[in-house]
């Protein structure tokens, strides 16, 4: 259902209920969406609940907020074109159809899944609606701030930019798949031992990051900070590279010392084993 917009009428606080009546009247036949406000000095007077109680005798929806001045008609507009998005304020949607959706195999933390997806359903939705592994986390979802970081393959990836159907007959795994028999990785131990988080909601998608920030080490692949083109050998990790490598996570706690601390410390740790 689509609503238009057909403005704003003012009441002052000795106008009679029947001008109201009047005007709901009115807004009835011509449909749209209208904002019933008081005029200044009006504030919490039984005018705006009168209003509401008339526009819903009519069989209107009236939405107002507590203590407000204000009372929101909501009534069907006349259809629009599809293209006129001018008065449009609620998206159309697409049903998914035999020829937007495909069947995937998903393997997620060693559990093969068979699901039939919309092609432009994200790897994340799927995981967190689909499976309910709500371990990584929707923050922006424009793949900036790092929060719904996974590895595939091996590799991490943003999920909130891969779609589904990308990952089709992939390995995935989400922070709920490195725990082993209820034992943590160093890495998620490092984590908790130095304090590298505060609220957690960045956690899971730093701690996955960072096992494929060392594996990358690990294999020798160089940062921006590196020094040298192409060393033969993997760069030492120090505190300049371990930020530039996990600089696409974002904290919005501020916790990147510790963070760092527990990166560096698992680097070093059992030769190195995340």
């Amino acid at each position: 259902m689509r609503y238009g917009v057909a403005g704003v009428e003012l009441f002052g606080r000795h106008d009679e209920p029947a001008r109201i009546s009047e005007f709901l009247d009115g807004v009835r036949q011509g449909g749209g969406v209208r904002l019933i406000r008081g005029e200044p000095g009006v504030g919490k007077s039984s005018l705006m609940t009168a209003a509401a109680e008339l526009a819903l005798s009519r069989g209107m929806r009236a939405l107002r907020a507590s203590g407000t001045a204000a009372v929101r008609l909501l009534l069907p507009a006349a259809p629009r074109s599809r293209h006129d998005r001018t008065h449009c304020c609620q998206p159309e949607r697409t049903a998914m159809t035999d020829h937007t959706r495909s069947d995937i195999s998903l393997r997620v933390n060693e559990i093969t899944h068979r699901l039939s997806v919309d092609n432009r359903r994200t790897l994340l939705d799927a995981l967190r609606e689909d499976l309910a592994l709500t371990g990584p986390k929707k923050g922006c979802d424009h793949g900036q701030c790092g929060a719904c970081t996974v590895l595939c393959d091996g590799r991490r990836v943003v999920s909130c930019l891969t779609l589904a159907v990308a990952a089709d007959t992939t390995s995935v795994t989400t922070v709920e798949g490195l725990a082993t028999e209820g034992e943590l990785r160093p890495i998620q131990e490092a984590f908790l031992r130095l304090d590298g988080f505060q609220c957690g909601f960045c956690t899971p998608g730093q701690i996955c990051s960072a096992v494929g920030m060392l594996a990358e080490h690990a294999a020798g692949w160089p940062s921006a900070v590196t020094a040298g083109d192409a060393p033969d050998r993997a760069p030492e990790l120090d505190e300049a590279e371990v930020r530039e490598r996990m600089s696409g996570n974002l904290c919005r706690c501020g916790a990147y010392p510790p963070i760092v601390r527990a990166v560096l410390e698992t680097a070093v740790r059992d030769g190195g084993a995340v």
